[in-house]
Parts: C-alpha cells; structure tokens; sequence
C-alpha cells in the first residue's frame, strides 16, 4: 500500500466533508446540490469499517488530498461481494494521477476485504472520470438516461463495473 494512504479517521471528516463539498458545485461528481457538514457525514463514516473502509491519501506536507470509500452495494446479502467506490479528490490536487493511484489501490486491496465486484457510478457528463475507470478495465453496466435532475437541467448516470476475480 502506498505510504501515503491510510485508513481515515474521526479527525479527518472535517477534510473529508471539505473536499467532498468542493465537487458540488460543478455538478459534474454528486449528486447532492448543497454542501453536506459534518454532522451530516457523521453516520456515514460510522457505517466504514474494516469490511467497507474509507481511506484517505495524504501529500508530502501530510495534508490530505483525497479520499476513497467502498460502501456495500445495495445491503442484502446476496450482493455481500459487490461494493460502490467513490474517490474524491481535492481541488489543489486535481489533474496530477491521483485518481490512478486511488484506484490502484483499491483493486489491490479489494480481494482481502472480499470484494468480488467494484461499481463505480458516474454522471454521464463526466467523461474524465469514465475514461479514468475504463482505463482500468471497468466497462458499462448501465446507463439510466436522465434520473438526476440538477437546476432544471437533467442528467444521466451510468454504472461502470468490474470484476476482480
């Protein structure tokens, strides 16, 4: 595992939130439409733990410049070996392999956290990250034209996925 990336902590949900809040706006990353708080996150971080854990990646200063999540895909059991990752990354941060490294990271270590198969959920319109997940070998899964309504405007999702074993 890369040196710089670790298991998050209470102390780092300020940060998580921070970066998190900084992709709404372009309407391109969640879809949520009004920054979240701590507070809001607090049952959400409680819900990683060593089967789906948060993790975050910090720069040569210790700041932390990103954060990557597995969360169980839908919570029956049937699907116990399926997980959602998401990877945010913070503006200063941005455009520089972050995004490679995250997800390197995260199908090295999926097979010990008994993760058979990875979704990512992406908005249509962002194709950087698609192609990021394609380059990895995730492929389309599903594509619901038009279910996020965001300012008027509506937006497609697409699932990417992949399988590890």
């Amino acid at each position: 595992m890369n040196d710089k990336f670790r298991k998050a902590t209470i102390e780092d949900l300020p940060k998580i939130v921070e970066i998190y809040n900084s992709t709404i706006a372009s309407r391109m990353v969640t879809a949520d439409t009004e920054p979240v708080t701590v507070e809001d996150r607090m049952d959400w971080y409680s819900r990683h733990n060593e089967k789906r854990p948060l993790y975050v990646m910090e720069d040569e200063e210790n700041n932390i410049c990103g954060w990557l999540s597995f969360e169980s895909f839908y919570g029956r059991p049937a699907y116990d070996k399926t997980a959602e990752i998401s990877i945010y990354i913070s503006e200063k941060h941005r455009g520089q392999g972050l995004g490679t490294l995250f997800i390197e990271e995260a199908l090295s270590m999926a097979p010990a956290l008994g993760i058979r198969s990875i979704m990512a959920f992406i908005f249509g319109h962002n194709q950087p990250s698609i192609k990021l997940f394609e380059k990895f070998g995730f492929e389309k899964w599903a594509h619901m034209p038009g279910i996020a309504e965001m300012d008027g405007q509506r937006y497609d999702l697409v699932i990417l996925g992949k399988e590890i074993e």
